[in-house]
């Protein structure tokens, strides 16, 4: 199988080309400067020249206070954008995978959410992602829409980058605790996707780290494990106000018979921190840690 990853530079793009070819397909991994999804002409040559037979589309707008103050912005890379990559696919008979969000719910439930509830997105982030499910499932039948939580991985700034900086630099961190979801380590989401991929099980796909926890459990476990002497305190979201409001709870199950199970979500942590420490003993064994996202969480 060929797969054409848009937004290859980020960080489930980056993971997402390395779990493609450790199961043997032929990936062509493009980041933003070769393949703008916004741009129909783009867009448009990229999947004539590489003729794809699946498409992922890791090319999103992340920022989730930003887009509360350029909704339209979000709204033209997640749902426009996306769109439009999920149709030019369909041209050429490929597939599309749009990773998507915990934040397209509002968070008033309390077990986990499945597939087939109903989304009500509170932010604007939310809102872009939750159009563009709409939009990729009206513009390929042979879409893979999957939800994830909280993710966190080698290919950008996250937040335990910034926690294992923070454990550094001070003896204490205020982090909420009234948010609930999944941390999800991308290098397990994109072996599960890499998967997903080769099958016909279209649709809407959960797929995050199993368990839950709140971003002040995520950050005690993170020091815990980096053997790090911060103390963490409790605030809540309204004490660290943030432009876009979060859902209190999204945890993500799954109501699929064949459901993709991730590691435990610790577990992911564990295998993130192995491989950072990997990788900086290979560049420079006293690299200081990454990460510029504010404490309170993504």
């Amino acid at each position: 199988m060929k797969a054409l990853i848009a937004g290859a530079a980020g960080m489930l793009g980056r993971d997402l080309a390395a779990a493609c070819r450790r199961r043997g397909h032929e990936v062509a991994a493009l980041p933003r400067s070769e393949l703008d999804i916004t741009d129909a002409a783009v867009v448009a040559e990229a999947l004539r020249r590489h003729r794809p037979d699946a498409v992922a589309n890791c090319a999103a707008y992340t920022d989730v206070d930003g887009a509360e103050a350029d909704e339209a912005t979000a709204m033209r890379v997640n749902d426009e954008g996306a769109g439009l990559l999920a149709g030019a696919a369909a041209e050429i008979g490929a597939k599309v995978l749009y990773p998507s969000s915990d934040y397209v719910f509002d968070g008033r439930k309390r077990k986990p959410y499945v597939e087939s509830d109903l989304t009500r997105a509170i932010s604007a982030y939310g809102r872009s992602k939750q159009a563009g499910e709409t939009a990729v499932a009206a513009s390929n039948p042979r879409h893979f829409v999957v939800r994830s939580s909280w993710l966190f991985g080698a290919g950008g700034g996250n937040f335990v980058e910034t926690m294992l900086r923070i454990g550094r630099e001070q003896s204490e961190v205020v982090v909420v605790c009234d948010q609930v979801g999944c941390p999800t380590y991308t290098g397990h989401l994109a072996a599960a996707l890499a998967e997903l991929v080769e099958s016909e099980e279209y649709g809407i796909h959960h797929i995050a780290g199993a368990g839950a926890a709140s971003w002040f459990d995520f950050a005690q476990e993170i020091f815990d494990q980096a053997d790090l002497d911060c103390r963490v305190l409790a605030g809540t979201s309204e004490m660290l106000a943030r432009p876009a409001p979060r859902p209190s709870y999204s945890v993500l199950g799954s109501e699929r018979h064949r459901a993709r199970r991730l590691p435990e979500w610790r577990r992911g942590l564990a295998a993130y921190l192995a491989e950072r420490e990997r990788v900086e003993l290979v560049a420079n064994p006293a690299a200081p840690g990454r990460g510029t996202e504010e404490a309170a969480g993504k």
